[in-house]
């Protein structure tokens, strides 16, 4: 019998090659190509130094040129094994919809902006349907091998502006991974049927990792075992997923990730 409590949950039975969380999907867009996708000239976007495209737009007052809200083409990353379909829509998901179990932890606000990647420009990306799934403070994913409820995980559509708003907790790591957030976003049709996928992880900064895990009740487990520098998924391309966050571990944590589409 699996032990619902243990840091790192064997999965379910799964095809062979398909039971672990350690693989890279998706390739790196190089320049060429993410210009081409953009239908945008040498002179009208610029490759930043970790290698994602930011279209720039006209410049705004205070500065000399402002990216476009979420027009960003980002690497894909496997799924890993613990994504349950179907999960509750809500924005909140710290609590267990069956049980009501509250899971604690630094508080973290994640919002992702969505954006429709075309051909000379990028628009907000309304009626994408957002996934979030991540395990708890203490290692553990909720659903799967052997562990229930819905704790930590969640689904939104998101909104005219293209904006989808998560709480939660600042997850805490497990053995052999960098700590991280999956997600997975499918826009939808006028059915509410997807029309295609996109899937990939979010990585946090090692110094927020450190202060967050010096604290209650991240600090029972000690110190995390794999840095970003060391994963094997985030040596292929998760400084394009690392986040921006803002706060302290004592009032918590916010950030906002942009991601353009060119799919569905």
């Amino acid at each position: 019998m699996n032990d619902p409590h243990s840091p790192h949950p064997a999965p379910l039975h799964l095809p062979p090659d398909e039971d672990h969380d350690d693989e890279m999907i998706g390739t790196l867009l190089s320049r060429r190509h993410a210009l081409r996708l953009l239908g945008l000239g040498g002179g009208a976007a610029a490759l930043t130094a970790g290698g994602v495209l930011a279209q720039r737009g006209a410049p705004s007052a205070g500065s000399s040129a402002t990216r476009l809200p979420g027009c960003v083409v980002r690497p894909a990353m496997t799924e890993g094994p613990y994504f349950v379909d179907g999960e509750p829509r809500r924005s909140d998901i710290r609590k267990d919809s069956q049980t009501g179990r509250l899971s604690t932890g630094v508080p973290l606000k994640l919002e992702f902006v969505t954006s429709r990647v075309a051909a000379g420009g990028c628009t907000p990306r309304a009626g994408v349907l957002v996934d979030v799934w991540h395990c708890d403070a203490l290692g553990t994913y909720s659903g799967v091998a052997g562990n229930s409820g819905d704790v930590l995980r969640g689904s939104q559509v998101t909104n005219a502006q293209g904006r989808a708003s998560f709480t939660t907790v600042y997850p805490g790591w497990y053995p052999g991974r960098a700590v991280h957030i999956h997600f997975k976003l499918r826009p939808l049709n006028a059915a509410g049927q997807a029309t295609g996928e996109f899937t990939s992880q979010l990585f946090f900064p090692e110094s927020v990792n450190a202060a967050v895990f010096a604290r209650a009740p991240y600090s029972q487990k000690g110190k995390a075992d794999t840095p970003n520098a060391q994963d094997a998924i985030y040596r292929n391309g998760g400084s394009q997923l690392l986040l921006s966050v803002k706060g302290d571990p004592v009032g918590g944590y916010a950030a906002t990730f942009d991601v353009g589409l060119n799919l569905g």
